[in-house]
């Protein structure tokens, strides 16, 4: 096992980590519509999210990484059908080419031994189903129904529920989505012909997880292979898996300051990586690069919540808070809102950290990115109520006043 603990050798790993993730190269995918598609395939899977303050996730994902996207693009990979949707650990866009390793789950449902509805109305589900073979794709809202209660999920109308018990059993796919709003045809009609649909062993399922996981993080813990997936059997071959690795040479061992264990594949480390350059980021709360929290904290001790799940009384640094991205640390979060009709973007609060960068070319990265950033929320004005930020405040408030409308 390398033990890996000094400031070079931590530097390194972490540049290791966000240029697996593509966030240290200019265009690690290519850009435009191509790139978007490279970017999920390398990613393994692209995190839908329903919020709207900023840009929605799934797009915000895709801008952090790929020059000249645009959201219009993720539609257009599922009509293309280089894309399919359906659940990771969470709602997602995922390459089509792993489409066969979604069906275990789906077997799953169809099947009771998980529940996404616990009492799914069967009838109402042979109906719709047999409306959408005779009639051609749905919307839950092309459905009447005298049962709407707008106050939740749960509230769904019983129809919705139906279409997506159908959904995440496998009879139906999302062939499209208009604005927010699915589509929703037969999976014979969506999925094409070539797409290897036969079930995985959970051997196969395994050695997928593990290779996409080394692929898109470069270091990954025992338990980040299986990060929120609770099915034991997979987890154990999961771990099987790692250990003929190891055995085999093909993976290796590594311990960072923080005494945690990644593994990552033979040679790796030894590799050559993308130079550093003075860029800022500014990514979503459900950035495949953060989304685990404790790796996050551990590889770059970045102690990273959304906040917007917490009352509001106890939030630390605002509903919404975007993690931003300086070089190869996390060096603070920006938490803001778009108001699209006055195409203004509001920078509620700007929290630095504690860092060793020189602070003219920080404030000249962030100038630059959040330029991009309002250019891609279809922003033309930008305002800052509030920034922490060592002091310096009238610094940051002087160079951001150019922007300001």
């Amino acid at each position: 096992m390398s033990d890996l603990t000094s400031p070079a050798q931590q530097s390194r790993l972490r540049r290791l980590a966000l240029a697996a993730q593509g966030l240290l190269q200019a265009q690690a995918y290519g850009s435009g519509l191509a790139g978007a598609r490279n970017a999920i395939k390398h990613l393994g899977y692209v995190q839908i999210d329903t919020i709207s303050v900023v840009e929605r996730a799934h797009h915000h994902v895709l801008y952090s990484r790929v020059p000249k996207f645009t959201p219009a693009m993720t539609n257009q990979l599922l009509l293309n059908r280089d894309i399919f949707e359906y659940w990771s650990h969470a709602a997602a866009f995922l390459p089509i080419d792993d489409f066969r390793f979604s069906l275990p789950y789906k077997h799953a449902i169809k099947n009771g031994q998980i529940h996404w509805y616990k009492t799914p109305d069967k009838k109402l589900m042979a109906e719709l189903l047999l409306r959408i073979r005779n009639e051609g794709p749905l919307r839950s809202r092309d459905i009447a129904s005298d049962t709407i209660n707008r106050e939740g999920w749960w509230d769904w109308k019983p129809a919705k529920k139906a279409l997506e018990q159908l959904y995440m059993e496998g009879e139906l796919m999302v062939s499209s989505r208009e604005g927010f709003q699915k589509v929703y045809d037969l999976t014979e009609r969506v999925l094409p012909s070539h797409v290897n649909s036969s079930m995985p062993s959970v051997e196969e399922f395994a050695a997928h997880l593990v290779d996409q996981q080394l692929r898109c993080h470069g270091l990954v813990s025992l338990k980040g292979f299986t990060y929120l997936r609770r099915d034991t059997t997979l987890r154990n071959a999961v771990k099987n898996r790692v250990q003929e690795g190891l055995a085999q040479g093909l993976f290796e061992e590594v311990q960072i300051g923080s005494g945690d264990v990644f593994l990552a594949k033979a040679g790796t480390l030894d590799g050559q990586l993308p130079r550093l350059s003075n860029r800022l980021q500014i990514l979503s709360p459900f950035d495949n690069s953060v989304i685990q929290r404790d790796r996050l904290s551990a590889l770059f001790n970045y102690d990273y919540q959304i906040e917007c799940y917490v009352p509001a009384a106890k939030r630390r640094y605002g509903y919404f808070c975007l993690p931003l991205l300086y070089r190869d640390k996390f060096i603070g979060r920006m938490d803001c809102k778009a108001h699209r009709k006055n195409r203004h973007l509001e920078i509620k609060t700007l929290h630095f950290e504690s860092h060793d960068f020189d602070e003219d070319a920080l404030i000249a990265a962030f100038i630059t990115a959040i330029t991009r950033f309002c250019q891609f929320q279809d922003c033309d004005t930008l305002s800052l109520t509030t920034v922490y930020a060592k002091g310096h405040n009238q610094r940051w408030r002087r160079a951001l006043k150019p922007l300001a409308g």
